[in-house]
């Protein structure tokens, strides 16, 4: 009895640094319990838990996020993910209790309004990381202009087919947003060259541009992203060395109004796009009529295999 005494009071009395440290090592779903265990551990979570991931729960989602969420004051990452049952009041809990958050996954999440997610911009003005994906309902213009508003320094943004945005909704990201690096625009198929020439525009950080399915994009949307990587690098010295290289990977699949010489274009104003099989980032699936198009490295490796077969020849 005493051993089991002095053990608990061992626990109780663990540093706050150690705590953390041990429920660190938990899942998600233990944690929760934790929080129980006793007040201790209840105040340790809420002031140290700075990722978190409910996307395993869904029947009572809503509840969690209302009730408990809101009390992990610094939480920074939340993974809220696939409960299609997320509703209005449970994103103005979430903004009014979580202020810090700088990534935010609700991808799935079809429950709440465009209204809801404004409002969560405009409170959580840290979102550097935001994943939207399947949000159809919330993810309108209006929200996006909300969005470019208040979270100037976002860097991810996942819009896949949220098939309400338009050229409004991106026009005002690449205006308001110029530090992204990666847009999902997947399946967004209102969407047509405006859109992409803004981004070109505007987005000088660039990395990741995923268009697939956006059968309105033409190639005039393909020579405004090439030449916006010869403008960004001679037009402003600030630039830094390590964003020199401008796009990295780009989704035109099944974009079937684009034709060779304009894709040619952009791969070869963006030394980091490829068609090799090893570093594959230029996606063009579904474009039969793309099949010319090579990076440089693919070229000159079929070029050294022409030199090698006319060398055994002789």
């Amino acid at each position: 009895m005493e051993r089991s005494a002095v053990a608990i009071a061992g626990w109780k009395d663990l540093p706050m640094e150690l705590l953390l440290r041990v429920l660190s090592l938990l899942d998600d779903s233990t944690v929760f319990v934790a929080s129980s265990v006793c007040k201790g551990w209840r105040i340790a979570l809420c002031l140290g838990l700075t990722s978190f991931s409910l996307s395993w729960c869904n029947n009572n989602m809503n509840n969690l996020v209302q009730s408990v969420i809101p009390k992990f004051v610094k939480l920074q990452d939340l993974d809220l993910s696939k409960s299609r049952k997320l509703s209005d009041h449970s994103l103005y809990n979430l903004a009014r209790g979580c202020p810090c958050l700088t990534k935010l996954n609700i991808s799935g999440c079809s429950g709440f309004s465009d209204s809801a997610l404004a409002h969560l911009a405009s409170c959580c003005r840290n979102l550097k990381y935001l994943n939207l994906c399947g949000c159809v309902k919330a993810a309108s213009d209006k929200a996006l202009q909300a969005i470019s508003y208040h979270c100037n320094g976002l860097q991810s943004l996942n819009l896949g087919w949220c098939d309400c945005v338009t050229d409004k909704g991106v026009t005002s990201l690449a205006a308001g947003c110029p530090n992204l690096r990666a847009l999902d625009l997947c399946g967004c198929v209102l969407i047509t060259d405006e859109s992409v020439i803004a981004l070109a525009n505007g987005c000088p950080h660039l990395r990741s541009l995923d268009l697939y399915y956006c059968q309105n994009i033409t190639d005039r949307a393909m020579y405004s992203l090439a030449n916006s990587h010869v403008n960004h690098n001679h037009g402003s010295r600030r630039i830094s060395s390590i964003d020199k290289g401008g796009l990295m990977n780009l989704n035109i699949s099944q974009c079937t109004a684009l034709t060779p010489p304009a894709v040619q274009a952009v791969c070869n104003s963006f030394p980091e796009l490829h068609t090799c099989p090893e570093r594959h980032s230029l996606i063009i699936s579904g474009c039969l009529n793309l099949t010319s198009v090579h990076c440089a490295c693919a070229i000159q490796a079929n070029r050294a295999s022409r030199t090698a077969l006319a060398s055994h020849a002789y």
